[in-house]
C-alpha cells in the first residue's frame, strides 16, 4: 500500500490477516499483496491531523526482546518523547538502553510503532532510520498537532 504523506511517500505491507508488518518512508515495493482498507484510512486520517493513535493489528517480525520494546514504544503518547534509558527502564531492564536502541533500529512498522519519539538522554536527537531530519519533522508535526497548531510538514 502506497501513501503520500507530508513527510514524502511512504508504504506500507499488510499480512493476509489484514495486519501491518512493515510501514516505511520513501518509495515502496509495488509488487501487490494484501490492502487493508482500514489501515489506509487510519493512515490518511493520521497524516491529516485527525487521528493519534492506530487501532489496526499489528505483526512486526522480530525476537521476543524486540517485541516487547516495540509494544512499549505504543505506549508513548503522541507528540511527547522519552530517552532510551527510560525505554530500557519501562521494559524493566534499566542496563539494557544500548539494546533497546538496537530494537529501535530495526523496527519494521516505523511511525506506528513510534520509535520516532525516543530520544537521547540528553534530550538530543538521535539516530532513525528515515534520518534525523524526518524524525525532527516528525517529532515537531506531532507537537504542532497535540498543541492545535497547524503548519507545513
Amino acid at each position: 500500500m502506497q501513501f503520500e504523506t507530508p513527510f514524502g511517500p511512504a508504504w506500507a505491507a499488510v499480512d493476509a490477516g489484514g495486519a501491518v508488518t512493515v510501514f516505511s518512508f520513501g518509495a515502496g515495493n509495488d509488487g501487490g499483496g494484501v490492502f487493508n482498507p482500514e489501515v489506509a484510512r487510519q493512515i490518511e486520517e493520521f497524516f491529516a491531523g485527525k487521528r493519534q493513535a492506530f487501532d489496526f493489528p499489528l505483526a512486526p517480525k522480530g525476537t521476543e526482546f524486540q517485541k516487547r520494546v516495540w509494544a512499549e514504544l505504543l505506549k508513548i503518547p503522541f507528540g511527547e518523547t522519552i530517552s532510551y534509558g527510560e525505554l530500557a527502564r519501562r521494559i524493566g531492564n534499566p542496563a539494557a538502553s544500548r539494546a533497546v536502541g538496537r530494537a529501535n533500529a530495526t523496527n519494521p512498522i516505523a511511525l506506528i510503532v513510534p520509535c520516532h519519539r525516543v530520544i537521547g538522554a540528553n534530550g538530543r536527537l538521535t539516530g532513525y532510520g528515515g534520518g534525523i531530519e524526518l524524525k525532527d519533522k516528525l517529532i515537531a508535526w506531532e507537537r504542532e498537532i497535540r498543541n492545535g497548531v497547524t503548519a507545513a510538514a
